[in-house]
């Protein structure tokens, strides 16, 4: 009897900085390798190259990215870079000489073609190498689905739109089918993102494009939203969440959505800040009063609406009363998750080279005192849950009986956890009904009803 010795695949070792959109350009790619043969490596060892998807958006993250390249190099030696850092080759090929390729953000074939310089694949016939819905980096029962690429604003602080480029739209047929195919392999929960969900679709003028089961979808933030909440066996099975959502008037049509279960109570809106002067100077919009408005009306409709943002302190020309209004918007707001940054200069943004630069200590001190209200806000609200019933999507299981899970008030990674005792039978990606027993400033603890 022949027999035939399929030839070893050559194996690809990851690395992948920076924000969930990263993380799905790191699925592509490697989706793509393994469709040509590779496998992939858990560490620098078994790599026959390691590929490093850099983050570039501060200076912070340049050096963790830098320190990344160089821990490839010294722990493997063949080093593949791309990502927003890939804008930057001089200076990586000037500390790292010896960094096979380097390819920008979004070059897909470019970085493909690097590594199979690097490594050539060994085609094989016998081996079905890549299920439908492609590779992912994260559990199997949740998938980030990016729906566009790059960014039309001209925020002061950031140079996303020079790395990534202006704004560009997948089409709305295109984003149901792989959200299908992911549902089909397991997926519970959609996290939709991009640099600005609320802008999707406006470079394709928000035309309609046909569906392969008939119909038609218009290719806008709302109309997407709808869709994708009509997937699962029934409308509103499968968690859709939304990411960086620009508080445009139209955010106000998803609220619906929500309220009929179609979408989760969940809105990601990146207010940056709340003093007028501070986002005129950010460039970003500044009608603090209107979205205060907007953010009750929300509530009015969707009482358990969780609203999470991030906020910059110390950003050039901010004055204690610019953070004096900021804390008091803030505590009107009562938003449910915050996060604050200390502002950073970075090598091409507008706001690097501004007059009245905030010092280092001044920062510190903002930025504690935002965190320290937003934790006393987060607490009160957590508080409130006590007693109630949720809804929990199960992450982590342990081996003691106990459980780690999420709310819909949570997203992965950025928001907080749900603690369960006394979990047994349940598995990562069930949704149960849990009785909630505590708080504290960031998660629940209860017990599944």
């Amino acid at each position: 009897m022949n027999v035939t010795t399929l030839p070893k695949a050559p194996r690809v070792g990851l690395v992948s900085l920076g924000c969930p959109k990263a993380l799905v350009d790191s699925e592509r790619i490697m989706t793509k390798l393994r469709a040509d043969g590779y496998d992939m490596s858990p560490d620098y060892a078994g790599a026959d190259v390691v590929l490093v998807n850099t983050c570039g958006f501060l200076d912070s993250a340049k050096e963790e990215s830098l320190e990344a390249i160089g821990e490839a190099i010294a722990e493997n030696g063949r080093v593949v870079v791309t990502g927003c850092m890939g804008k930057e080759a001089d200076v990586i090929r000037a500390r790292f000489p010896g960094v096979l390729a380097v390819t920008g953000p979004q070059q897909y074939e470019e970085v493909v073609a690097a590594v199979h310089d690097a490594a050539p694949p060994v085609p094989s016939p016998f081996i079905d190498l890549v299920p439908e819905a492609g590779l992912k980096l994260t559990p199997r029962h949740y998938s980030y689905l990016k729906i566009s690429e790059g960014c039309n604003h001209r925020c002061a602080f950031c140079i996303i739109p020079s790395l990534r480029g202006d704004l560009v739209s997948r089409r709305p047929d295109a984003i149901l089918r792989e959200a299908e195919k992911l549902v089909a392999a397991g997926t519970k929960e959609l996290l939709v993102i991009s640099q600005d969900t609320s802008a999707y679709g406006v470079d394709l003028r928000h035309k309609s494009f046909p569906l392969r089961e008939g119909g038609e979808v218009r290719a806008h933030m709302t109309d997407l939203a709808r869709e994708l909440g009509k997937l699962g066996q029934v409308p509103g099975d499968v968690w859709v969440r939304l990411h960086y959502v620009y508080p445009y008037p139209h955010v106000n049509d998803v609220i619906p959505l929500m309220a009929d279960g179609l979408v989760l109570p969940y809105l990601d809106i990146p207010f940056q800040h709340a003093s007028p002067k501070v986002l005129r100077a950010m460039k970003r919009p500044a009608n603090d009063a209107k979205v205060l408005e907007r953010i009750r009306s929300w509530r009015e409709k969707v009482p358990n609406l969780a609203i999470r943002s991030s906020f910059v302190v110390g950003f050039p020309g901010e004055t204690d009363e610019d953070v004096a209004y900021l804390l008091a918007w803030l505590e009107e707001a009562q938003l449910d998750r915050v996060g604050a940054f200390k502002f950073e200069a970075v090598a091409g943004a507008p706001a690097t080279s501004m007059d009245e630069q905030v010092p280092e200590d001044a920062r510190q001190e903002r930025y504690e005192a935002v965190m320290a209200l937003s934790a006393r806000i987060s607490a009160q609200k957590l508080e409130s849950k006590v007693g109630s019933m949720i809804d929990v999507l199960i992450d982590v299981v342990d081996e003691e009986g106990g459980a780690t899970g999420r709310s819909k008030a949570d997203a992965p990674e950025i928001d907080g956890e749900v603690h369960l005792r006394d979990a047994g039978g349940v598995k990562p990606g069930d949704i149960v009904a849990v009785q909630v027993e505590d708080a504290d400033e960031h998660d629940l603890f209860g017990v599944p009803a």
